[in-house]
């Protein structure tokens, strides 16, 4: 990937695991092409001594099928990579760990007998590859970081726009950013955050030909590794038809019966949704009936759609045209566009944690209701819609409010950011309007 070394915030969390006294080996998570080898190498930048192995390479596997202890196993590490002695901070990076059963065994000997290595693994389709070998990572044993998409502050710093980001970091955004902030986040809603597509849009002058290009060598890649994760002709051709029809229907609810148009069983094309799932292409967001802590999933329920990036999805939906020169989100794709990323955004909020996004619904004969999304914070849940209209069109949230107590509710939409009471029965709530591209600061405006 040319040029992927760019500054991402993901670095302070490696930064708080480095120096974290406690430190365990880290697990980078995360889908193919997010930028999880770039980051470590670009993190690896701040050692004196680094060694990196490509665990799919037969000469760096070997070193872990040869039955060498520990002590042995790092002199030849050392060795291979010609990484120079000393006492100065030792930096390993195995990727394509998954490749290794042996590699994730031997993590849990990092931890116990040299805690003072610094070891990081990394890999494609890790949680599908380890499932099927029948294998897990020791458990306590290490520590977990989540690599995402670029979400909308890190676009705008690749892109170069410093004085945008810095607006956006002002809680509230200055009312003199607003017009600018909203066509740079309609440009990333149409780019996406997959880091190779955001960077050649950036240097190919803002071509999206160029950016579709990417997408559709990125889109064979996924194809390419569906025999990774389906071992029968069948099951390949149920993930092969789930892979290229979710994105089609991303931030709307979906049935695994006849998925996609096809005439599949639900129990079959629901394991094969799953699948993608664990290969973290997708999230199936499933809706809770509760409005107060703990939050559970009702998994009986119609769930929603989440796919891994708003760009795939503008690219296979062919949605780009609409897109240029939008004034709002909530106006494309009948509503879906803004959930899927808005979800996107949520998801990049916390890098150290993989909680599942989750929606509210009421499904009575004579009285529906749906709130897109419910976030826990540490004053409550507060309930977010993603909406455009005025306040008194969301009577989902309002129907919400009525039930359930709420520290303040969120309206995210295209307008700027402002907050006023509204009535509910004979309770009065705060709503909160934020603008749709300050989605990722939602905690601070909450907070």
């Amino acid at each position: 990937m040319t040029n992927a070394l760019f500054y991402r915030p993901l670095l302070e969390d490696l930064r708080c695991w480095r120096d974290d006294p406690n430190r365990k080996p880290l697990i980078v998570c995360g889908a193919r092409q997010v930028g999880k080898s770039c980051l470590v190498r670009l993190f690896a930048g701040e050692y004196p001594r680094y060694a990196e192995l490509n665990l799919e390479k037969p000469s760096h596997a070997a070193l872990f099928r040869r039955g060498l202890t520990l002590s042995e196993l790092i002199q030849a590490i050392m060795l291979e990579c010609r990484v120079p002695a000393g006492s100065s901070p030792l930096l390993v990076f195995l990727d394509e760990i998954q490749e290794v059963p042996e590699a994730v065994a031997m993590l849990r000997f990092f931890q116990e007998e040299r805690p003072d290595l610094h070891v990081i693994a990394a890999g494609s389709l890790l949680e599908t590859a380890l499932e099927a070998a029948a294998i897990s990572f020791p458990v306590g044993r290490v520590q977990y970081l989540y690599v995402r998409p670029l979400a909308f502050a890190e676009f705008l710093a690749v892109m170069g726009e410093d004085a945008a980001r810095e607006a956006l970091f002002t809680v509230p955004v200055p009312a003199f950013a607003h017009a600018h902030l909203l066509n740079l986040f309609h440009s990333y809603a149409l780019v996406g955050g997959m880091p190779e597509a955001v960077l050649c849009y950036r240097d190919g002058g803002r071509d999206l030909q160029a950016v579709n290009r990417v997408y559709a060598d990125l889109l064979s890649a996924f194809r390419d590794d569906i025999p990774k994760y389906g071992r029968t002709a069948t099951q390949r051709r149920l993930l092969l038809h789930a892979l290229e029809s979710a994105p089609l229907v991303a931030g709307s609810r979906v049935t695994f019966q006849g998925f996609g148009g096809s005439d599949y069983r639900s129990r079959e094309m629901g394991e094969a949704l799953r699948t993608l799932e664990r290969a973290r292409l997708l999230e199936l967001v499933y809706p809770t009936v509760q409005g107060v802590p703990p939050l559970m999933p009702d998994r009986r329920k119609a769930p929603r759609l989440q796919f891994l990036d708003v760009g795939l999805v503008c690219h296979m939906a062919g949605l780009q045209r609409h897109l240029i020169g939008i004034r709002d989100l909530s106006d494309v794709y009948r509503g879906r566009l803004i959930e899927q990323v808005v979800g996107q955004e949520l998801k990049a909020i916390d890098a150290r944690a993989d909680l599942p996004l989750i929606f509210w619904v009421r499904d009575k004969a004579q009285s529906q209701a749906e709130v897109d999304f419910l976030l826990q914070t540490t004053a409550g849940v507060v309930p977010v819609e993603a909406k455009s209209g005025t306040a008194g069109k969301l009577r989902s949230l309002h129907e919400y409010l009525s039930r359930y107590p709420a520290p303040l509710a969120v309206r995210v939409y295209g307008g700027m950011y402002e907050e006023h009471p509204v009535q509910v029965g004979e309770k009065t709530c705060r709503l909160v309007n934020v603008p749709y591209y300050a989605t990722g600061l939602l905690p601070r405006y909450i907070a």
